[in-house]
Protein backbone atom coordinates (compact mmCIF):
# COMPACT_ATOMS: atom_id res chain seq x y z
CA UNK A 1 0.00 0.00 0.00
CA UNK A 2 1.19 3.58 -0.95
CA UNK A 3 1.77 5.78 1.94
CA UNK A 4 0.63 9.14 2.25
CA UNK A 5 3.34 10.85 1.54
CA UNK A 6 3.75 9.03 -1.37
CA UNK A 7 0.33 10.36 -2.60
CA UNK A 8 1.67 13.45 -1.65
CA UNK A 9 4.87 13.65 -3.73
CA UNK A 10 3.33 11.26 -7.04
CA UNK A 11 -0.50 13.77 -7.54
CA UNK A 12 0.04 16.18 -9.84
CA UNK A 13 3.37 14.92 -11.64
CA UNK A 14 1.96 16.07 -15.01
CA UNK A 15 2.47 19.76 -14.12
CA UNK A 16 5.25 21.74 -13.34
CA UNK A 17 6.00 21.88 -9.81
CA UNK A 18 7.69 24.28 -7.18
CA UNK A 19 8.79 22.62 -4.09
CA UNK A 20 9.52 24.67 -0.87
CA UNK A 21 8.99 23.57 2.90
CA UNK A 22 7.51 26.05 5.15
CA UNK A 23 8.68 26.05 8.62
CA UNK A 24 5.73 27.45 11.63
CA UNK A 25 5.95 27.81 15.28
CA UNK A 26 3.49 27.66 18.04
CA UNK A 27 3.16 28.16 21.73
CA UNK A 28 4.18 24.88 23.75
CA UNK A 29 4.77 22.95 20.53
CA UNK A 30 7.75 22.10 18.46
CA UNK A 31 8.62 23.55 15.51
CA UNK A 32 6.43 22.48 12.59
CA UNK A 33 8.07 22.08 8.84
CA UNK A 34 4.99 21.43 6.06
CA UNK A 35 6.06 20.53 2.68
CA UNK A 36 4.63 22.84 0.56
CA UNK A 37 4.18 22.82 -3.27
CA UNK A 38 2.77 25.43 -6.13
CA UNK A 39 1.70 23.15 -9.00
CA UNK A 40 1.64 25.53 -12.63
CA UNK A 41 -0.55 23.70 -15.13
CA UNK A 42 0.31 25.75 -18.37
CA UNK A 43 -2.52 23.68 -20.25
CA UNK A 44 -5.16 25.14 -18.35
CA UNK A 45 -4.10 28.75 -17.75
CA UNK A 46 -3.82 27.83 -14.11
CA UNK A 47 -1.85 26.94 -10.76
CA UNK A 48 -3.30 25.23 -7.66
CA UNK A 49 -1.72 24.41 -4.10
CA UNK A 50 -0.51 21.41 -1.76
CA UNK A 51 0.47 20.81 1.28
CA UNK A 52 2.14 17.82 3.19
CA UNK A 53 1.70 18.02 7.11
CA UNK A 54 4.23 15.38 8.33
CA UNK A 55 3.60 14.62 12.05
CA UNK A 56 0.67 12.61 13.35
CA UNK A 57 -0.07 15.78 15.73
CA UNK A 58 -0.91 18.82 13.75
CA UNK A 59 -2.76 21.77 15.61
CA UNK A 60 -5.61 23.18 14.05
CA UNK A 61 -3.71 26.44 14.10
CA UNK A 62 -1.42 25.05 12.13
CA UNK A 63 -4.15 24.52 9.25
CA UNK A 64 -4.97 27.74 9.62
CA UNK A 65 -1.59 29.12 9.17
CA UNK A 66 -1.36 28.15 6.01
CA UNK A 67 -4.24 29.16 5.10
CA UNK A 68 -3.24 32.47 5.79
CA UNK A 69 -0.01 31.98 3.82
CA UNK A 70 -0.75 31.03 0.64
CA UNK A 71 0.78 34.41 -0.51
CA UNK A 72 4.26 33.04 0.71
CA UNK A 73 3.33 30.13 -1.49
CA UNK A 74 2.70 32.05 -4.61
CA UNK A 75 5.86 33.85 -3.73
CA UNK A 76 7.76 30.74 -4.91
CA UNK A 77 8.14 31.68 -7.92
CA UNK A 78 9.43 35.22 -7.37
CA UNK A 79 13.10 33.85 -7.25
CA UNK A 80 12.34 31.83 -11.07
CA UNK A 81 10.36 33.01 -13.91
CA UNK A 82 9.09 30.10 -16.60
CA UNK A 83 7.44 30.55 -20.11
CA UNK A 84 5.39 27.49 -21.84
CA UNK A 85 3.73 26.65 -24.46
CA UNK A 86 3.44 24.77 -28.01
CA UNK A 87 5.64 25.38 -31.20
CA UNK A 88 3.18 28.06 -33.03
CA UNK A 89 1.46 29.32 -30.21
CA UNK A 90 1.75 32.31 -27.37
CA UNK A 91 4.13 31.70 -24.55
CA UNK A 92 2.63 31.63 -21.51
CA UNK A 93 4.04 32.98 -18.50
CA UNK A 94 3.74 31.39 -15.14
CA UNK A 95 2.94 35.04 -13.52
CA UNK A 96 -0.16 34.81 -15.82
CA UNK A 97 -1.62 31.63 -14.46
CA UNK A 98 -4.88 31.72 -12.24
CA UNK A 99 -5.74 30.66 -9.20
CA UNK A 100 -7.74 27.93 -9.47
CA UNK A 101 -8.66 28.64 -5.43
CA UNK A 102 -8.02 24.78 -4.93
CA UNK A 103 -5.67 23.51 -1.89
CA UNK A 104 -5.18 20.22 -1.08
CA UNK A 105 -3.77 19.52 2.37
CA UNK A 106 -2.29 15.70 3.20
CA UNK A 107 -2.19 15.14 6.79
CA UNK A 108 -0.68 12.72 8.80
CA UNK A 109 -2.97 13.85 11.68
CA UNK A 110 -6.36 12.88 12.07
CA UNK A 111 -8.71 15.80 12.20
CA UNK A 112 -11.91 15.65 13.42
CA UNK A 113 -15.18 15.92 10.99
CA UNK A 114 -16.07 19.24 13.06
CA UNK A 115 -12.65 21.06 12.80
CA UNK A 116 -12.63 19.85 8.88
CA UNK A 117 -15.91 21.40 8.16
CA UNK A 118 -14.84 24.84 9.82
CA UNK A 119 -11.55 25.11 7.91
CA UNK A 120 -13.76 24.78 5.13
CA UNK A 121 -15.74 27.46 5.77
CA UNK A 122 -13.40 29.23 6.39
CA UNK A 123 -11.47 28.87 3.49
CA UNK A 124 -14.37 29.33 1.42
CA UNK A 125 -15.26 32.61 2.35
CA UNK A 126 -11.86 33.42 1.05
CA UNK A 127 -12.26 31.88 -2.10
CA UNK A 128 -10.27 29.39 -1.14
CA UNK A 129 -12.03 25.28 -1.87
CA UNK A 130 -10.10 23.02 0.78
CA UNK A 131 -9.48 19.46 -0.01
CA UNK A 132 -8.31 17.39 3.12
CA UNK A 133 -6.59 14.26 2.57
CA UNK A 134 -5.35 11.90 5.53
CA UNK A 135 -4.22 8.59 6.39
CA UNK A 136 -8.00 7.06 5.57
CA UNK A 137 -7.77 8.65 2.07
CA UNK A 138 -4.42 6.05 1.49
CA UNK A 139 -6.10 3.81 2.09
CA UNK A 140 -9.17 3.81 0.38
CA UNK A 141 -7.37 4.77 -2.81
CA UNK A 142 -4.96 2.19 -2.91
CA UNK A 143 -7.70 -0.69 -2.56
CA UNK A 144 -8.79 0.79 -5.92
CA UNK A 145 -4.91 0.59 -7.52
CA UNK A 146 -4.25 -3.17 -8.23
CA UNK A 147 -0.19 -3.02 -9.08
CA UNK A 148 0.70 -3.99 -12.76
CA UNK A 149 4.17 -4.88 -11.97
CA UNK A 150 5.84 -6.77 -9.27
CA UNK A 151 9.52 -5.51 -8.21
CA UNK A 152 11.52 -8.18 -7.42
CA UNK A 153 14.83 -7.43 -6.15
CA UNK A 154 17.52 -8.47 -3.79
CA UNK A 155 17.76 -5.99 -0.98
CA UNK A 156 20.97 -4.97 -1.78
CA UNK A 157 19.67 -2.94 -4.97
CA UNK A 158 17.14 -1.80 -3.11
CA UNK A 159 18.25 2.27 -2.46
CA UNK A 160 19.92 2.62 -5.96
CA UNK A 161 18.02 0.58 -8.44
CA UNK A 162 14.63 -0.75 -6.81
CA UNK A 163 13.30 2.14 -5.38
CA UNK A 164 13.67 4.31 -8.50
CA UNK A 165 11.84 2.13 -10.35
CA UNK A 166 8.87 2.19 -8.25
CA UNK A 167 9.16 5.84 -7.51
CA UNK A 168 9.45 6.56 -11.27
CA UNK A 169 6.40 4.05 -12.19
CA UNK A 170 4.40 5.09 -9.74
CA UNK A 171 4.43 8.60 -10.88
CA UNK A 172 3.70 7.60 -14.60
CA UNK A 173 0.50 6.37 -13.01
CA UNK A 174 1.63 2.64 -12.81
CA UNK A 175 1.64 1.33 -9.56
CA UNK A 176 3.94 -1.48 -8.47
CA UNK A 177 3.91 -4.22 -6.00
CA UNK A 178 6.77 -3.05 -4.14
CA UNK A 179 7.73 -4.33 -0.37
CA UNK A 180 8.21 -0.85 1.09
CA UNK A 181 5.04 0.42 -0.78
CA UNK A 182 3.01 -2.92 -0.56
CA UNK A 183 4.07 -4.62 2.87
CA UNK A 184 2.67 -3.20 6.47
CA UNK A 185 3.46 -4.34 9.95
CA UNK A 186 1.53 -7.37 11.01
CA UNK A 187 1.15 -8.83 7.28
CA UNK A 188 1.91 -12.17 6.52
CA UNK A 189 5.32 -11.91 4.12
CA UNK A 190 4.85 -15.31 1.85
CA UNK A 191 1.02 -14.35 1.47
CA UNK A 192 1.60 -10.95 0.94
CA UNK A 193 4.41 -11.62 -1.74
CA UNK A 194 2.57 -14.33 -3.10
CA UNK A 195 -0.43 -13.08 -3.85
CA UNK A 196 1.14 -9.78 -5.82
CA UNK A 197 3.25 -12.67 -7.59
CA UNK A 198 0.14 -14.22 -8.84
CA UNK A 199 -1.87 -10.62 -9.54
CA UNK A 200 0.55 -8.44 -10.97
CA UNK A 201 0.49 -8.41 -15.21
CA UNK A 202 4.48 -8.08 -15.05
CA UNK A 203 7.69 -8.90 -13.19
CA UNK A 204 10.42 -7.16 -13.18
CA UNK A 205 13.36 -8.80 -12.32
CA UNK A 206 16.67 -6.66 -11.32
CA UNK A 207 19.71 -8.90 -12.07
CA UNK A 208 22.85 -8.25 -10.52
CA UNK A 209 25.59 -10.07 -8.77
CA UNK A 210 23.18 -9.70 -5.49
CA UNK A 211 20.28 -11.23 -7.10
CA UNK A 212 22.31 -13.87 -8.29
CA UNK A 213 24.36 -14.97 -4.56
CA UNK A 214 21.06 -14.59 -2.97
CA UNK A 215 19.36 -18.09 -2.40
CA UNK A 216 16.58 -17.11 -0.17
CA UNK A 217 13.57 -14.82 -1.25
CA UNK A 218 14.47 -13.78 -4.36
CA UNK A 219 15.42 -17.19 -5.69
CA UNK A 220 11.75 -18.17 -4.78
CA UNK A 221 10.11 -15.41 -6.26
CA UNK A 222 11.61 -15.97 -9.10
CA UNK A 223 10.84 -19.55 -9.04
CA UNK A 224 7.33 -18.50 -8.45
CA UNK A 225 6.92 -16.54 -11.45
CA UNK A 226 8.90 -18.69 -14.07
CA UNK A 227 6.19 -21.21 -12.96
CA UNK A 228 3.60 -18.85 -13.34
CA UNK A 229 4.87 -18.55 -17.03
CA UNK A 230 5.00 -22.01 -17.71
CA UNK A 231 1.00 -22.85 -16.67
CA UNK A 232 -0.29 -19.73 -18.19
CA UNK A 233 1.77 -20.12 -21.44
CA UNK A 234 2.41 -15.85 -21.07
CA UNK A 235 5.91 -13.83 -20.77
CA UNK A 236 5.78 -11.96 -17.77
CA UNK A 237 9.23 -11.42 -16.71
CA UNK A 238 11.27 -7.96 -17.88
CA UNK A 239 14.40 -8.28 -16.88
CA UNK A 240 16.81 -5.53 -15.77
CA UNK A 241 20.43 -5.87 -16.47
CA UNK A 242 22.45 -4.02 -13.29
CA UNK A 243 26.33 -4.96 -13.74
CA UNK A 244 26.21 -8.69 -14.78
CA UNK A 245 27.04 -10.76 -18.41
CA UNK A 246 24.99 -12.77 -20.53
CA UNK A 247 27.59 -15.49 -19.02
CA UNK A 248 26.49 -14.93 -15.67
CA UNK A 249 22.53 -14.80 -16.41
CA UNK A 250 23.31 -18.02 -18.91
CA UNK A 251 24.86 -19.39 -15.28
CA UNK A 252 22.06 -18.55 -13.21
CA UNK A 253 18.98 -19.86 -15.84
CA UNK A 254 19.81 -20.27 -19.20
CA UNK A 255 16.46 -19.62 -20.15
CA UNK A 256 16.37 -15.70 -18.86
CA UNK A 257 19.39 -15.41 -21.11
CA UNK A 258 17.88 -15.68 -23.70
CA UNK A 259 14.75 -12.66 -22.79
CA UNK A 260 15.65 -9.69 -23.91
CA UNK A 261 16.56 -6.91 -20.83
CA UNK A 262 17.09 -3.65 -20.66
CA UNK A 263 20.43 -2.34 -19.39
CA UNK A 264 20.74 -0.05 -16.42
CA UNK A 265 23.73 1.81 -18.02
CA UNK A 266 21.07 3.15 -20.15
CA UNK A 267 20.19 5.55 -17.16
CA UNK A 268 16.98 5.22 -14.76
CA UNK A 269 14.81 7.38 -16.66
CA UNK A 270 15.16 5.17 -20.21
CA UNK A 271 14.96 1.85 -18.39
CA UNK A 272 11.49 3.53 -16.33
CA UNK A 273 10.50 4.78 -19.69
CA UNK A 274 11.34 0.63 -21.72
CA UNK A 275 9.30 -0.64 -18.48
CA UNK A 276 6.29 1.54 -18.48
CA UNK A 277 5.94 1.31 -22.31
CA UNK A 278 5.83 -2.74 -22.14
CA UNK A 279 3.63 -2.87 -18.83
CA UNK A 280 0.93 0.02 -19.52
Amino acid sequence: MASLREYFDNDFTHVLNVAKPLLMHFENSPRLEVQARLHLDFTANAKYISCYFPDHAVPLAAFVGVLERLNVIFDFMKEVAVEAGYVGERLVASTQLMFTGRVYFYSEASVPADNYEQLRLEALQNGVSLCLRGTQYALERSKLEKPLAFICHDSRDKEAVARPIALGLSQLMCPVWYDEFSLNVGDRLRESIEKGLKECKKCVLVLSEHFFGNNGWTKAEFNAIFTRELIEQQDFLLPVWVGVRKEQVFDYSPSLADRVGVNWDLGHEEVIRRLHRVIR
